[in-house]
């Protein structure tokens, strides 16, 4: 089970503490079971500081603790405090990945049949998208629904998302795409073909938590050889 411990204390220099910090992530680097920390500062009382250290279980963060390089670093963080840390330790027993779970709407969404559904909730107005396979980057909410708007045209199709990976504002999404031609797609005619392709997508996300940009990497190429781009050179 996950387990986290809270760590607070008071102090007017915030600064040392900050460089001690760092003296302690260097000297126990390979040796530290922490595999996430987070530090924030009150809006309202500067002097109170909070940190929060992620482990993958209770023993892990023992382990952590029982280091030499810790029991000296607590010590100096003991001198730069006004008073004594307060210390809480969590089990975690709920964990919601916000982000993975927009992506993953994100994509349920643009794959559902009948008219294209609102992305206000997902996306943000002002969205940037990057694609190498087109010439021009699509700017603006208006710009992504006509992109979609092309392959909902051309395709029926689904996503199956097969990894997520999330770090502090982005989501990775490796999935295969699935799609049964309805229509013309970039010049080519509708021959009903069910095709498939596989892709990643890297999101980022705003401080409202909407997608603000994405980077899309797919075999587009592969893709337009199955429809039968190539089949006129090779007669």
């Amino acid at each position: 089970m996950t387990f986290m411990q809270v760590i607070e204390c008071r102090t007017s220099r915030f600064e040392e503490l900050d460089r001690l910090m760092d003296r302690w992530v260097e000297q126990t680097k390979g040796k530290r079971t922490a595999t996430h920390a987070v530090v924030g500062m009150d809006r309202s009382d500067a002097e109170h500081v909070v940190e929060i250290v992620e482990f993958p279980s209770y023993e892990e963060a023992m382990r952590n603790s029982r280091l030499p390089e810790t029991d000296r670093v607590f010590h100096e963080m003991l001198a730069l405090c006004d008073q004594m840390p307060k210390f809480t330790d969590l089990d975690v027993v709920r964990d919601e990945r916000m982000y993975a779970d927009t992506a993953r709407r994100f994509f349920e969404t643009v794959a559902a049949s009948g008219p294209l559904a609102p992305l206000d909730g997902l996306v943000a107005e002002s969205y940037h998208g990057h694609d190498p396979a087109d010439d021009q980057d699509t700017i603006g909410m208006d710009a992504l629904r006509r992109e979609l708007g092309m392959w909902r045209n051309a395709f029926d199709f689904t996503f199956l998302i097969e990894d997520q990976i999330t770090q502090e504002d982005r989501v990775c999404s490796r999935w295969i795409w699935t799609g049964v031609q309805k229509g013309e797609f970039l010049g080519l005619p509708n021959a009903g073909r069910q095709v498939s392709m596989t892709g990643t997508t890297v999101h980022r996300f705003d401080d409202s938590g909407k997608i603000a940009e994405g980077w899309w990497q797919y075999d587009r190429l592969g893709l337009m050889g199955r429809l039968g781009a190539l089949d006129a050179l090779e007669n």
